[in-house]
């Protein structure tokens, strides 16, 4: 076997080196934008509902993403294994508009607010305010994952509506505000949070029937994220008046009017809607799904839900899969949780977050502005 010259090995050595360098600077150098993101965080409260861990009000923490004055440093966050983006933390709101339009973003189950900021970046960059819950009970931002965060989802659009009549009320944010011009985006069980606000009413039974039916739809499944059986969802259902009273609230409608366009990204539990309500939907309405979304399967959710929605646009992403919709992962993620971590054959996760957030963008201006 040939061995390989000094020279060849310090050639070989010094282009390795050069690629690990380049390859740095494209991961931490910041983003091109004519406007700095800024970030703040708020920890809101819903007076009118209670915490499922005591009897302290619900938690509503929230992370406001917002157009920055042009000088505000911005700089890369990191969260555990993820890479958030760019921004700038408490940076000051640029006064180039006296009011902005506001798009409230529901993030997965299991998830954070954070891992939406590709999405909220975009929009913040380019004129919008973005806030985003972590939704109680269902969030990675809280210490524990609860079973009530992951069986009672109608939760989540109460959350929203009270968001909003906070960020309304807020002192640094509310009179900044356009009322006139709000939207609403999410992913996976976001993506059905935001149906549900713009009027999708849930019926249990037809979600149970649809179940007993169609063996192959992974919604009907505990989603990987969660450690709990069906057999502690069915057991709270019939020991907890907590969830027994939130379940008499699962088939009303928590439409709100305010909510005047939405963007669902990989949507769940199409089936759980009934057919009238989505037939009455009125805002206009853009699903995005991967062709290769095993856990929010098209035919059984974004599909449903886009024949069944007046004018709803539907967009398939060839090969695209769930979590390729999640934030972008440090070289630690891609190595300790790559079922997370890892996208499909072909499928660059950056370029298909550019693609779909500069996609919301257009569909938010269009409608709101």
């Amino acid at each position: 076997m040939p061995f390989l010259s000094n020279n060849t090995v310090k050639i070989f050595a010094l282009l390795l080196c050069a690629g690990v360098l380049v390859f740095w600077y494209l991961s931490n150098s910041s983003p091109n934008r004519k406007t700095p993101v800024g970030r703040s965080y708020k920890l809101f409260y819903d007076d009118n509902r209670v915490s499922w861990i005591n009897n302290d009000k619900r938690p509503l923490a929230t992370t406001i993403w917002y157009p920055a004055i042009v000088t505000a440093p911005e700089q890369p966050w990191k969260v555990g294994i993820f890479k958030a983006g760019w921004n700038a933390k408490d940076a000051k709101l640029s006064t180039q508009q006296a009011k902005y339009p506001l798009i409230i973003l529901s993030h997965g189950t299991a998830s954070a607010a954070m891992q939406l900021s590709w999405l909220a970046e975009t929009l913040a960059s380019n004129g919008y305010i973005v806030a985003a819950v972590n939704h109680h009970g269902n969030t990675a931002a809280e210490n524990d994952l609860l079973p009530q965060g992951f069986m009672l989802w109608w939760e989540r659009a109460m959350d929203v509506s009270v968001l909003i009549d906070k960020l309304l009320s807020d002192q640094q944010f509310g009179r900044h505000i356009d009322t006139t011009k709000i939207g609403a985006a999410g992913f996976s069980l976001g993506g059905y949070t935001a149906i549900a606000i713009a009027g999708g009413i849930t019926n249990r039974t037809q979600w149970q029937k649809f179940c007993q039916l169609t063996a192959t739809a992974t919604i009907c499944k505990p989603p990987p994220e969660s450690d709990f059986s069906l057999a502690t969802f069915a057991q709270l259902i019939t020991d907890n008046q907590q969830v027994q009273d939130s379940i008499n609230l699962s088939a009303n409608s928590f439409v709100d009017n305010r909510v005047k366009a939405i963007y669902a990204i990989a949507p769940v539990h199409g089936p759980a809607f009934t057919q009238s309500s989505l037939t009455n939907i009125k805002i206009p309405t853009k699903i995005v799904v991967g062709t290769g979304d095993n856990q929010a399967q098209p035919q059984y959710n974004a599909k449903i839900l886009a024949d069944s929605i007046p004018n709803a646009q539907l967009q398939l992403l060839g090969n695209v899969s769930h979590y390729t919709f999640l934030a972008n992962c440090t070289l630690k993620g891609k190595w300790f949780v790559a079922e997370i971590c890892k996208d499909n054959s072909g499928i660059d996760r950056t370029k298909v977050h550019q693609q779909v957030s500069w996609d919301a963008l257009e569909f938010f201006n269009k409608q709101l502005l």
